[in-house]
């Protein structure tokens, strides 16, 4: 994917302005956005997409202008590099030194459980896209936290709807650090009529799969009934390798939830695979989407990915709160306008729950074709899964 450099071509000149870390304090007129994310490292693809996405959701809600109540919206880029200690470092900087009022990010959930703490040393908002632990609005958050991308919960509470079946045994297969720990756990508790018995944790970057198939494996070949080995990955290396060892000799099934394109490549080996997604660019019919899904086609020929999509809910986000306050961006007022905002998104409506500051959302449970028109598989939406069909559990201690 091509990467968004500037955005000023785009809209009327000067009303965008791009700053590098070290320029000078705030202008009066101006509200500065911080984005702290993985321009580099094992989840790099993911952040430039947020990136992009979020340069058009401050595009798209304020109609090209990027001014909110008269100021300029400045973002000024942070690299977290994947490394929680720089990501904490650069949110200090973002806060201290570019005297950001606002800050979005990061990519890893790593980075932003290391992140929490300084926004609320600050007292300023960060606004988190797209780390998805539970703990980041659970047990580990703060007032200043907010959240536009999923949690673990709802990635797991939409997947159970595909794989909850009475006569159901489940080995899941995770990264062994926050994402995939926190996506098993929420997993796990989504569950009603199927049983997880095997849980198989491997380092986030792994690229032999080997050992750990054959664990999964052994774990489910002689149990009786439906036999599925549940994949929760995010980033560098392929957990679908697996499936060159032959899980259906032991009439073992693969499930995964969404991903972005390059991922998805893999799908096409599995028609008929069932999950949920978070975002898929041909399923959401709404006018945020429809705009996205044309503007992205026109400025980089290629369709909107996952993460671009929470990128642009961020944008909308921040811009419709701004719009609350008049522009007033200090804390105080920002979490006041944030609390119980709802906004249209790509995937439709989003709403701020006031006890932690996660956005209640739709995802998608899908089923997986080949079309020879495309190079991944394609997820094929069987049901939209609404927030009122997701009791998703508050689980800050605050």
């Amino acid at each position: 994917m091509k990467r968004l450099t500037s955005l000023g071509v785009l809209i009327a000149a000067g009303c965008t302005l791009f700053v590098s870390g070290g320029l000078a304090h705030a202008q009066s007129g101006e509200i500065r956005i911080a984005h702290v994310y993985s321009k580099t490292g094992p989840l790099e693809a993911y952040g430039k997409q947020t990136q992009t996405g979020l340069m058009l959701g401050l595009d798209y809600a304020t109609n090209g202008t990027m001014v909110v109540a008269g100021k300029k919206l400045v973002v000024i880029e942070k690299d977290d590099q994947g490394k929680p200690d720089v990501g904490k470092s650069q949110l200090a900087a973002a806060y201290a030194d570019d005297k950001a009022d606002i800050a979005v990010g990061p990519t890893s959930s790593g980075v932003a459980l290391a992140m929490l703490p300084v926004a609320e040393e600050y007292k300023k908002i960060l606004l988190v896209e797209p780390a998805v632990a539970d703990s980041i609005t659970g047990e580990k958050w703060n007032r200043y936290i907010f959240r536009t991308g999923r949690n673990s919960s709802q990635d797991a509470i939409a997947n159970a709807v595909a794989l909850d079946k009475e006569g159901t045994v489940i080995a899941t297969l995770a990264q062994d650090y926050a994402f995939g720990r926190d996506g098993v756990k929420a997993f796990k508790g989504a569950l009603h009529k199927a049983r997880v018995v095997h849980e198989e944790y491997l380092p986030p970057a792994t690229t032999d799969f080997t050992a750990g198939a054959q664990r999964l494996f052994d774990s489910l070949k002689d149990l009786p009934g439906r036999k599925v080995i549940f994949i929760i990955w995010a980033g560098a290396g392929n957990p679908f390798k697996i499936a060159d060892l032959d899980p259906k000799r032991y009439g073992i099934e693969i499930a995964t939830g969404g991903n972005i394109l390059e991922a998805m490549r893999a799908y096409r080996n599995f028609p008929g695979m069932e999950g949920a997604t978070y975002y898929y660019f041909g399923i959401p019919k709404n006018p945020a989407n429809t705009w996205l899904v044309s503007e992205h086609y026109k400025r980089f020929h290629t369709p909107p990915d996952f993460f671009t999509a929470g990128g642009m809910a961020a944008g909308i986000a921040l811009v419709e709160a701004l719009k609350k306050t008049n522009g007033d961006a200090r804390s105080e007022p920002l979490i006041a306008a944030l609390e119980g905002l709802s906004f249209e998104s790509p995937k439709g409506r989003m709403t701020f729950r006031k006890e932690d500051h996660q956005a209640m959302q739709s995802m998608y449970h899908f089923r997986i074709k080949v079309d020879p028109a495309f190079e991944w598989g394609v997820p094929e939406l069987v049901h939209e899964i609404t927030p009122d069909e997701m009791t998703v559990p508050i689980q800050n201690k605050r």
